[in-house]
């Protein structure tokens, strides 16, 4: 099983997962997600919600992301991006949301994971997700 498609986003989520805040209620930590990674998570629900497979993947897959960021000063399309956020940070909030969305059983199925950022006359986030046989 393949699953490849685009989502066209005129501004890509720059905030990550790591950006979660705490506060003390009652003497202890109370961890919770500020109003612009609510945004960015909610964003990326909608978008993906319109892809999830028919079936969830169950065994070992290998994940794709482009995340494709708009042409700003200098830059050129297709140029790699080489500033923040970073590949690692970005990775885990969509992770959780394609979890939470039923794309598959749970996120440590992902053997193999790809990811690049770029410079794109058409921003966005190609994915890619493909069983490992």
């Amino acid at each position: 099983m393949r699953t490849e498609f685009f989502l066209p986003m005129a501004k890509v989520p720059t905030v990550t997962h790591q950006e979660k805040a705490v506060s003390c209620k009652n003497g202890k930590p109370v961890f919770y997600e500020p109003a612009e990674l609510k945004a960015a998570r909610a964003k990326l629900q909608a978008h993906l919600a319109k892809h999830v497979p028919e079936k969830k993947y169950t065994g070992a897959i290998r994940v794709v992301v482009k995340w494709l960021f708009p042409i700003t000063g200098k830059y050129k399309d297709g140029e790699y991006k080489t500033t923040k956020p970073d590949c690692s940070n970005s990775i885990k909030l969509l992770e959780d949301v394609m979890t939470d969305l039923g794309y598959w059983t749970d996120d440590a199925i992902v053997a193999s994971l790809v990811i690049e950022k770029f410079y794109a006359d058409k921003p966005g986030i190609y994915i890619c997700i493909e069983e490992l046989v």
